[in-house]
């Protein structure tokens, strides 16, 4: 399903992918997990890229994760990229947190407030999914980056525009802020970065941070690259491990 949206975040309209298994029919409540997709990217990466939706119906077809909804959306489409994050004049942030799961629930029938929620992404997708549980770590109950962006300054050698307009804090610009400066406990978390990544050192440090500050955390290098190859590939253990958390 397509939907789009009057954003009150963005303050224009924006749009979002929404898959919904057969089993979900008449059922409540279904847990959301919102994909995150990355630079130059908008709400049909995920799908027409990743195949995301025939990789979930397929796992909830076999009986390997419960029935549940993709939500899909784009960035907000600020330039190259938004970093799903604060702006000036949008808030890329609530729009992903708030706006995206109300959206869901509004356009189907089987979700509402009490759904479980579950956010992953790849590249700047990755870097918002980590750090919006550490912005918010109420709000979800696992989170999941693959080749992540780690600092909002790696950002930089991807997109045309400056960033003179975006949020300028500590938990802003770095994961490992966000995640430090979390005020209540965090949800399950998971990194997954290819060995020929050009992001993998990156990745690395992240990890040690995590390390360094007692941050409980899956962390796994499996070769591949900064492609929809590997995003593909590794969204199966991605979504069992989300399936897992929200099985909790």
């Amino acid at each position: 399903m397509f939907v789009t949206v009057k954003s009150a975040a963005l303050g224009q309209r924006a749009d979002l992918t929404l898959f919904v298994p057969r089993q979900a029919g008449g059922l409540g409540g279904v847990p959301i997990v919102i994909l995150l997709h990355g630079v130059y990217g908008s709400h049909w990466a995920w799908a027409f890229k990743g195949g995301a939706h025939r990789t979930a119906q397929r796992l909830i077809d076999a009986g390997d994760i419960p029935p549940l909804v993709l939500a899909m959306p784009s960035d907000g489409l600020w330039g190259d990229g938004s970093g799903y994050v604060r702006h000036a004049a949008q808030d890329f942030e609530r729009w992903i947190v708030d706006e995206v799961p109300a959206a869901a629930s509004a356009a189907l029938g089987v979700c509402d407030r009490h759904s479980p929620l579950a956010i992953a992404g790849l590249s700047m997708g990755g870097f918002a999914a980590l750090r919006l549980v550490g912005r918010h770590p109420g709000r979800f109950v696992a989170a999941s980056g693959l080749s992540s962006v780690t600092e909002v300054e790696q950002l930089d050698a991807l997109i045309e525009e400056r960033r003179d307009g975006w949020a300028g804090e500590a938990f802003d610009r770095r994961v490992l802020d966000a995640l430090q400066q979390a005020g209540a406990p965090l949800p399950a978390l998971r990194l997954l970065c290819g060995t020929e990544d050009r992001l993998l050192d990156a990745n690395r440090a992240l990890h040690g941070g995590l390390q360094a500050a007692g941050i409980a955390h899956q962390y796994a290098e499996i070769p591949g690259g900064h492609d929809w190859a590997f995003w593909s590939r590794h969204l199966e253990d991605t979504l069992r491990f989300l399936a897992r958390e929200i099985a909790r």
